[in-house]
């Protein structure tokens, strides 16, 4: 895989462009979402492309009843082809015996998000087997983020397509309005709860952390 030729090749297109090429040649494509506030808008421009292309939402429970009523807006309205996987242990057991959800920055927290995130992750990825991998993660988003390239190879030898890297979040609220789409402010991540952190899920999966 050269991904020297593939970011040089992709980074100048518009992000509608790199999903088209992402496309183009994929076998088995996934696209991956959290219904957060902008995913309208990666979930309205694949499915412009591929409307089949399985969409993989890690629903860990705790999301808000907005984010949910959100999700199922746009299940109905974009035709998505849902795949639901969520924690083996459900939000009710975690608060009746395990405590809720621990303070963040601390060795249980790290437990509770792989639990809740990057061991359901880890499974979806299994079952579905893909090789490309398209996600709406954007530079302005983390400072982890900012040294992201559109294409990079994860550990289990696919490819992440990042084609909303480079917008903003201006950019994505632009599209959002143009094509009447809906936003969702009232969302919550409890492995993250703070916007700039991340859960480890992108920071896990790439190539660079694989030792």
């Amino acid at each position: 895989m050269n991904l020297d030729a593939i970011n040089r090749d992709l980074t100048a297109l518009s992000p509608q462009d790199i999903i088209a090429s992402a496309l183009a040649d994929a076998k088995a494509p996934v696209l991956t979402t959290n219904f957060g506030p902008h995913e309208a808008a990666i979930l309205h421009m694949v499915t412009q492309v591929r409307p089949d292309i399985p969409v993989v939402w890690i629903d860990s429970g705790y999301g808000t009843e907005a984010t949910y009523r959100f999700a199922r807006q746009l299940i109905d309205r974009l035709g998505l082809n849902i795949r639901i996987y969520h924690p083996e242990y459900s939000r009710a057991y975690r608060s009746a015996v395990m405590g809720g959800v621990p303070e963040v920055d601390t060795p249980e927290h790290d437990e509770f998000t792989r639990q809740v995130k990057l061991e359901p992750f880890a499974r979806a990825m299994a079952s579905e087997a893909p090789d490309v991998w398209l996600t709406a993660i954007r530079k302005d988003q983390t400072a982890f983020r900012q040294g992201l390239e559109v294409a990079s190879e994860t550990k289990d030898g696919y490819l992440r397509i990042a084609p909303l890297l480079n917008w903003t979040e201006l950019d994505v609220e632009e599209y959002l309005v143009e094509h009447d789409l809906p936003i969702e402010e009232d969302y919550y991540d409890p492995t993250k709860i703070l916007g700039h952190r991340e859960c480890g899920l992108h920071t896990s999966v790439g190539r660079q952390n694989k030792d």
